[in-house]
């Protein structure tokens, strides 16, 4: 299943579905979270893990190509629902606390749009 794009109260959620370990699906992940996050000046992107099972490296590269532009642009980026093996692949790889952690997504969309974004 593809990857699922919403916009909330100025937030970009982005839902990967799967498994991001094959190509076409990484690329799927890749094609929906870098053109959002490239669209804003400061975006603020929240990444819903609740329908990935599992995330190779590539997924990692993607996280990461997301997480520097981001960054670049001054905006922020959180995940939500990431499960045992998505959680222990950030923490192992030291990527853990790149991104903020929210539990609900409701709260996370409110801590994120505490600034408006612009385009």
């Amino acid at each position: 299943m593809a990857t699922q794009v919403r916009h909330e109260n100025g937030v970009v959620i982005i839902e990967p579905h799967g498994k991001l370990n094959r190509d076409l699906n990484i690329k799927d992940f890749r094609d929906s979270i870098l053109p959002e996050v490239k669209a804003y000046d400061d975006p603020r992107i929240l990444i819903n893990f609740a329908h990935a099972r599992r995330m190779s490296s590539s997924g990692l590269s993607v996280l990461m190509q997301a997480y520097a532009i981001t960054k670049q642009k001054q905006g922020r980026i959180g995940v939500i629902h990431a499960g045992r093996h998505i959680h222990n692949l950030l923490v192992l790889s030291r990527l853990s606390s790149l991104f903020e952690r929210f539990d609900d997504e409701g709260d996370a969309v409110a801590q994120l749009a505490r600034i408006p974004l612009t385009r």
